[in-house]
């Protein structure tokens, strides 16, 4: 019969409520009584469920989202990106409707192994997503040999058994390509970040692809590479790009290179997109506050977030639960730039 929280509390020899707030991770009981509680747990292999009350479903009380820090995209200020705000504020949303709590531990890549054997280990979460955007496939590997039920989101890798959801990165640059063949751009540009993940080496793929649908490539003189997140035009240099045999129009890595071109296009007086197309890849909010707004590719942050959950819940109630990786499609958003 499984457990319940008056079991835990009776054999803990402590209220209901304090085995509430230490599952929930609240104040109003002593370190020493939460350790009481969390090794009852531990010796019963207690899994804290919940049910939606509307939907009769079970739901995760408590989740960890692991935030790996690296000189990568997830940096020290990461949470100040919109992308990435916008995934964890989502994250957070929907757990929390479903009567649960996020907590949001972040450790540094450098010290990445002895960081996950330090990690607290009566936490009350049913499971861990990984925000791993900047992992490689043997870092995926060495956090998933230290922790059970575990997503990794916003990466991925076919050779490793393991939960993904991240966006379809080849799809959206195939799109982002095929849009601008058929807008009627022969001469196009590349601006790529010069941190290469495996999100951004799947958009290069697409995006060269689906030129080469067409019988056309990027030359090695209009192919750029700049930091993917910084949003200010300083340190973009607008006359490299344009004051030589300028493309008609350039594609964008993500977001944030394309709204710094822009800025810089209006800085030197160019006209987007009269005299350059530009094109992006993330919809973040920032795109519809340019002038002229960002055509881009949309990234359903709610559908990730929805399906990483619903992944956790798989591996901590479905007895028979396979690793799954699910590549979530995108979608053109065409606007003013391009």
């Amino acid at each position: 019969m499984a457990m319940k929280m008056d079991d835990i509390a009776r054999i803990a020899n402590v209220s209901r409520s304090a085995v509430s707030l230490a599952l929930n991770g609240k104040d109003g009981v002593s370190e020493e009584t939460r350790a009481k509680i969390f090794k009852v747990i531990d010796e019963y292999n207690y899994k804290p469920l919940r049910k939606n009350k509307k939907s009769g479903h079970q739901e995760l009380a408590n989740v960890n989202l692991l935030a790996i820090q690296s000189s990568g995209l997830v940096g020290h200020n990461y949470r100040s990106l919109p992308f990435f705000d916008n995934l964890i504020s989502s994250l957070s949303t929907r757990i929390s409707n479903g009567g649960g709590t996020l907590k949001i531990n972040t450790i540094n890549i450098n010290s990445l192994e002895q960081s996950l054997k330090d990690l607290p280990t009566h936490t009350g979460s049913t499971g861990t997503i990984v925000l791993a955007t900047d992992l490689t496939d043997q870092q995926v590997q060495l956090i998933q040999s230290h922790l059970n039920n575990v997503v990794f989101i916003d990466t991925y890798y076919h050779t490793i058994n393991a939960d993904f959801v991240t966006m379809d990165n080849y799809q959206g640059a195939f799109d982002a390509g095929t849009l601008m063949v058929q807008r009627g751009y022969k001469k196009i540009g590349y601006v790529a970040s010069d941190k290469l993940i495996s999100n951004f080496h799947m958009r290069r793929q697409g995006f060269k692809d689906a030129l080469a649908a067409h019988d056309l490539s990027i030359s090695n003189q209009h192919f750029y590479t700049v930091s993917p997140t910084e949003l200010n035009p300083r340190g973009l240099n607008i006359h490299q790009i344009v004051d030589k045999d300028a493309p008609d129009a350039i594609f964008c890595e993500d977001d944030y290179i394309a709204t710094r071109l822009i800025k810089s296009c209006l800085n030197a007086g160019i006209k987007v997109p009269e005299e350059l197309g530009i094109m992006g890849f993330d919809d973040i909010y920032e795109g519809t506050l340019l002038t002229p707004e960002l055509t881009t590719i949309h990234v359903p942050i709610e559908q990730i977030t929805k399906q990483a959950i619903r992944q956790l819940q798989g591996q901590v109630f479905e007895k028979d639960w396979a690793p799954q990786k699910t590549l979530v499609s995108t979608s053109v958003v065409i606007r003013a730039s391009l």
